[in-house]
């Protein structure tokens, strides 16, 4: 299917904010805005939603990624991920004044960004899904435990770390001390209710609608995510929801750098949203 790409300049209070929307020639009524993660603009890295939104559009779904304020060649001071709900809102009127015909959205986000859509999701009734790429539950005992566990344990069984140590190339000192200081924060009492994987799972219980999660096989932080449901038997119960679908990437990085990882996010992408 063939569509087009249109450059959008809308308003979030008194900043002016840039988009570009990849509208098909027929296009579904189900949307998707893409929220950019990180210090990213709307390109993302290695030209990732750029690629996406293209073959999004190509199957007929119309896809809107913007630069909020701060960021790319949108006005205002630099914010963070837990300050996005105006620019949200922005972004999303526009998308909808912009093609009326479209009924509903689906929030897209990889790593913080997945977060932020997560926390906007359920503020919209018309925001039906939500595409989450490794998305971010950063704390510092999850963190200690993805290192020594995935990290650690795989430079253990390295031959070139056993090389290395042998012949002196590593201070030996430094990594002792790294070792004991993630192993002392992953003693430390669970995050306080206010942490992200609880305001995460607030968020997502919250929401009525569909989510995707695509997880990363070779990123510490998808491996942080994977780990709650394994002691917290909320985050499993809500997993294993209907409405929940994991999807898993083997030895994909963070970012997806390489053309095949993409090209699985895309395909998974795709079936989700004409899947129901």
């Amino acid at each position: 299917m063939t569509w087009q790409s249109r450059a959008l300049c809308f308003a979030c209070r008194d900043c002016r904010l840039i988009g570009i929307l990849d509208l098909p020639e027929r296009p579904r009524q189900r949307g998707v805005l893409i929220v950019t993660g990180g210090p990213q603009y709307r390109v993302g890295s290695h030209r990732h939603f750029v690629l996406l939104a293209r073959q999004l559009a190509a199957a007929g779904i119309p896809v809107m990624r913007f630069d909020y304020r701060g960021m790319g060649d949108s006005e205002g001071e630099q914010r963070n991920f837990e300050q996005l709900d105006d620019d949200l809102d922005a972004a999303i009127a526009e998308f909808f004044n912009t093609l009326p015909t479209m009924k509903e959205l689906v929030l897209w986000g990889l790593c913080d960004g997945a977060t932020a859509a997560a926390w906007h999701a359920a503020r919209d009734p018309r925001i039906a899904g939500l595409v989450m790429l490794n998305p971010w539950v950063r704390t510092e005992q999850g963190h200690a435990n993805a290192t020594l566990r995935h990290y650690y344990v795989q430079r253990l069984l390295d031959r070139d770390f056993w090389r290395k140590l042998g012949g002196g190339a590593l201070r030996i000192g430094a990594t002792l001390r790294s070792f004991i200081a993630l192993a002392t924060a992953a003693r430390r009492p669970s995050a306080e209710p206010g942490g992200l994987p609880q305001r995460l799972y607030r968020a997502l219980h919250q929401f009525r609608g569909h989510t995707l999660i695509v997880l990363s096989g070779a990123d510490l932080g998808a491996r942080e995510f994977s780990a709650l449901p394994g002691h917290q038997p909320h985050w499993r119960q809500l997993l294993d929801s209907p409405r929940m679908q994991l999807v898993h990437v083997p030895d994909a990085n963070h970012t997806f750098s390489s053309r095949a990882w993409r090209a699985d996010v895309a395909a998974a992408c795709t079936t989700w949203i004409a899947s129901w």
